[in-house]
């Protein structure tokens, strides 16, 4: 059986870099972990007891709203991201997903780090037992241009003030604008 630093190093380091910083989620990141360690590929999204999936946080150049998206399946209102499949650079994995479902040129990640962690269930949709993300999330800037595409996968697009979205019912989301909110 594989260990997590074999697996994907990378990804291990993070999680640990983010349990220092965020000593409180130690349970998240204990199960964060264990995927990891799994002998089937958690990258992959044919593993239907659970897998990895990237999301960005994305923000304005000046650092005070989120573009956010109405997931076309969920119904929701969320972060962009999507499946690794395969990748193990979950960073990457993030940019490449805010990139496609926003259109957006000169996307860049803040420093590789984790911002956020969040496991979730989704539901059975299309024949496709429901399962759990494990999401790895990461701040992701935009350029001057904040003008976005609107991808097949969403409803629609907005940027929203972050102050507003730490308001939100969404735990979620409340907690990363919570969260974005102290750091600055």
């Amino acid at each position: 059986m594989p260990q997590p630093t074999q697996a994907a190093p990378l990804l291990a380091q993070q999680l640990a870099d983010y349990l220092r910083c965020w000593p409180s989620e130690a349970e998240t990141v204990q199960s964060f972990l264990a995927l990891l360690n799994e002998p089937q590929d958690p990258f992959l999204r044919e593993r239907l007891e659970g897998h990895f999936t990237g999301a960005a946080w994305l923000v304005s150049a000046d650092g005070g709203r989120i573009l956010l998206t109405h997931h076309r399946k969920l119904e929701r209102w969320l972060q962009l991201g999507g499946h690794a499949d395969g990748d193990r650079d979950m960073a990457q994995v993030a940019l490449k997903e805010a990139q496609e479902e926003s259109g957006l040129p000169d996307l860049s990640v803040d420093a590789d780090a984790i911002f956020d962690l969040d496991r979730h269930w989704i539901p059975e949709r299309k024949g496709v037992p429901g399962h759990w993300h494990y999401d790895v999330r990461y701040v992701v800037r935009a350029g001057s241009d904040e003008n976005y595409t609107v991808s097949d996968e969403s409803h629609d697009l907005a940027w929203r003030p972050i102050a507003e979205v730490a308001q939100d019912p969404d735990e979620s989301l409340s907690r990363m604008a919570r969260k974005w909110l102290a750091i600055l």
